[in-house]
């Protein structure tokens, strides 16, 4: 780091200071506010040890599974009363529950993970390489998790009725449908979502609104059909479990674009943009003295 980028890095962190200090004169909280208190979170992942973050994640993968046990039951109930077209939007009822147990949680999940660990890197607090060994860590145990969530709900929905094996299929092959390019853009708007989702969670502190905020942004993606890599691993999987019309191939076109467009969204979307409108600002106020 050159000595022009050590004094930018110098003003950012003052700038970055000066909004924490003035966290207590008002009740709404500023950019730089809830921009400090990201990558201070941010940081706090970096510094948990290896097993604690996969065992965080693997527990995100698992309790977002609650997800998908309400689609396939509201999909297996209702399906008799609906069209097919019209489920798939009335799932976005149930959609938000394994988000708000995840969240509220604070277990570990990619996608609302994927702003707040770019942050410190582009804060210069911790080098890339740093960043893509903590997101394979994430995605590692979301997945994992998501694995033994969908073998268990392939087992017991039979068993208690709540849905049967063809809701899987049903399920996977909409999710499946589109080509590789319309899922990367739709990963990159849920990812997109997802990191808005956590920076408003950051500017909220009452836990009512924080479940309010979970339950809109992620009912629209639902709503809209926007690619979720971490859930939508578990509709694949079970998919290609149940069903010959899933296979492999569908399951790994379908996760690499997911995670890909994901990633995207949440880093350069949120995570780029935040810090460069606020570095921007510093700038300008730099300029005038």
């Amino acid at each position: 780091m050159t000595k022009q980028d050590e004094e930018i890095q110098k003003n950012i962190d003052s700038e970055l200071d000066k909004s924490d200090s003035k966290k207590n004169t008002n009740s709404k909280k500023s950019h730089g506010e809830i921009l400090k208190e990201q990558i201070c979170e941010g940081q706090e992942t970096y510094n948990k040890k290896a097993s604690s973050i996969i065992l965080s994640s693997l527990t995100a993968g698992l309790e977002i599974g609650f997800s998908f046990l309400l689609i396939c039951a509201l999909f297996y109930f209702a399906e008799d009363s609906f069209a097919e077209e019209t489920l798939f939007k009335l799932i976005s009822l149930v959609y938000p529950i394994g988000f708000i147990l995840v969240i509220l949680g604070q277990s570990i999940l990619f996608t609302e993970q994927t702003s707040l660990l770019t942050l410190p890197i582009l804060n210069n607090k911790r080098e890339a390489g740093s960043l893509f060994k903590i997101w394979g860590l994430v995605i590692f145990g979301n997945l994992l998790g998501g694995f033994l969530m969908a073998m268990v709900l392939i087992w017991i929905g039979p068993k208690l009725n709540i849905f049967e094996l063809s809701t899987f299929e049903t399920i996977a092959k909409h999710v499946t449908k589109p080509d590789s390019l319309t899922i990367l853009v739709s990963a990159i708007l849920a990812g997109w979502l997802m990191g808005l989702l956590s920076w408003l969670l950051t500017s909220s502190t009452e836990t009512m609104s924080r479940i309010v905020i979970i339950y809109v942004i992620t009912a629209t993606m639902s709503f809209t059909g926007l690619h979720h890599s971490i859930i939508g691993n578990i509709e694949v999987f079970s998919g290609m479990i149940t069903s010959p019309n899933i296979e492999f191939i569908d399951y790994l076109k379908f996760q690499f674009f997911a995670i890909l467009g994901n990633a995207i969204g949440g880093a350069v979307f949120v995570a780029l943009l935040k810090y460069r409108a606020f570095v921007y600002n510093v700038d300008v106020n730099q300029n005038k003295y």
